[in-house]
């Protein structure tokens, strides 16, 4: 009898060794290789030429042909609908991930409530939980009474048989797949090998019968998804589900959508009856503001095709140390940087002997480079000890020679401060061809500065104009 080949997998990266090693060669992370047979199932070597199958040919077509929409099914949870790109696409798999305890089980609850009540049938497979723990999160939630499906089950072979029988159901959400194992491979599961099986053969089942499937994922400490990262090239979309352990809110964010725009955002709110949606996140980041504290600036962001007001807050402090610190929370640390160094470079603002923090207000995260100028009019309030206006927004990209680049959906962004009660904007001349142009609102009476420096003389000269009016 032929000996089984045996060989190590990263639990990170789904890297395959031949041998241990202290380090991953793939991904750099340390301790990671698990010793994993490769006698059968994924991993395992070429099929002997005996019980190999001869393929079949396939039919080719062109690009050109009629094109049918993708059939959804709608939940009617318009936060969830937002994000997924308008519903459940029929015979897609969807990898949802969050930290423990964020909320992903209630959500799927309360969508699976929604579908049922529509006509569908759902199936709700724990690995996690028992029925009776389901039972009692449902009569918490108030969706007792619907059709829902429960089971708890980790065998894919024995989840697939369960629900072939009978009529086919519309959606299948599979909680979570760091515990389902396959007969197809010897792993214990959670390893790399076994959540690859597993997912493989249930987004089988999806494409061959047109069932939407949801699989539900744990998220390493650095906010991944745990499990190798084929998993999220298998499925056709990817949400994530953040929060902040001192905040109510949570937000369904879209990193990967095969059918749908890739950034797309869905806010919720937790209260003790479940997730209740926020159909205007503005007001929910601006909620707490304090609109007379220097440091304080509003940007007008973009989150897909929905405009987000968020307040940045920077406080620039005398440092002792000989190398001051920078502490960034909810933007990119690297982008504060450039910022800062630009500043110093062509404003002759000195930062040098200073502590710089910087936050994003209410835990929200900011990606897009549109935030250069808040944060800048931010980091000069707080170092000049003047509150910018409480009735402003900001918005625009910094350039390294310290030009204000213009941005997208200028236009959308104005309409959404100007609806929330602001008065004035500071953005970017739309100078560039082809640039968006500004009418009516509050955009025709604008700042609009071509240099960062015309934006610190203005925040430093309303010094001036205040101590002029106290004399």
């Amino acid at each position: 009898m032929a000996k089984s080949r045996v060989q190590f997998i990263c639990q990170n990266c789904g890297s395959v060794h031949q041998r241990w090693a202290g380090k991953c060669d793939g991904c750099g992370e340390w301790n990671t290789l698990v010793e994993e047979g490769t006698s059968g199932g994924i991993g395992s070597g070429p099929a002997s030429a005996k019980n190999a199958r001869k393929g079949r040919a396939v039919v080719l077509t062109t690009l050109s042909g009629e094109i049918e929409d993708a059939p959804r099914i709608v939940s009617g949870i318009g936060e969830l609908d937002r994000a997924t790109g308008g519903g459940f696409v029929r015979g897609s798999a969807l990898l949802v991930g969050g930290d423990p305890g964020i909320g992903k089980s209630t959500l799927l609850t309360q969508a699976a409530a929604a579908l049922a009540n529509r006509g569908h049938r759902i199936v709700y497979v724990s690995g996690e939980e028992a029925v009776a723990q389901i039972r009692l999160r449902a009569q918490r939630l108030g969706v007792a009474d619907t059709s829902v499906e429960l089971a708890a089950e980790t065998n894919v072979e024995d989840i697939l048989a369960t629900i072939a029988d009978g009529k086919r159901p519309d959606l299948v959400i599979l909680d979570s797949i760091q515990t389902l194992w396959t007969d197809l491979a010897e792993s214990a599961p959670g390893t790399v090998t076994q959540v690859r099986a597993a997912a493989q053969a249930m987004i089988r089942y999806a494409k061959s019968t047109g069932a939407a499937i949801v699989l539900v994922g744990h998220v390493t400490k650095e906010g991944q998804i745990a499990g190798p990262r084929v998993v999220e090239h298998m499925v056709d979309g990817v949400l994530y589900f953040e929060g902040e352990g001192g905040h109510h809110y949570r937000i369904l964010r879209t990193v990967k959508n095969r059918f749908g725009p890739t950034d797309e955002i869905g806010v919720f709110e937790m209260s003790d009856k479940g997730l209740r949606e926020v159909a205007n996140p503005s007001e929910l980041f601006l909620g707490e503001r304090h609109a007379k504290s220097p440091g304080a600036a509003v940007f007008a962001g973009m989150e897909g095709t929905r405009p987000v007001l968020v307040e940045i807050q920077a406080l620039v402090a005398p440092s002792s140390l000989g190398t001051p610190r920078r502490a960034v929370v909810g933007w990119d640390g690297a982008r504060l940087s450039m910022v800062l160094a630009v500043l110093e470079a062509h404003c002759g603002v000195r930062f040098s002997q200073h502590d710089v923090y910087l936050n994003v207000a209410g835990g929200y995260r900011i990606s897009e480079p549109a935030a250069d100028l808040a944060v800048a009019a931010a980091l000069v309030s707080s170092l000049t000890g003047l509150a910018l206006p409480a009735d402003c927004v900001y918005f625009g990209e910094i350039s390294l020679s310290g030009a204000i680049r213009p941005v997208a959906h200028a236009q959308q962004r104005l309409k959404e401060a100007e609806k929330l009660g602001f008065g004035s904007a500071v953005l970017p001349l739309a100078s560039s061809k082809g640039s968006e142009e500004i009418t009516g609102g509050i955009g025709a009476g604008a700042f609009r500065p071509t240099e960062l420096a015309d934006l610190v003389a203005r925040i430093a000269g309303s010094r001036r104009s205040r101590a002029n009016e106290d004399e």
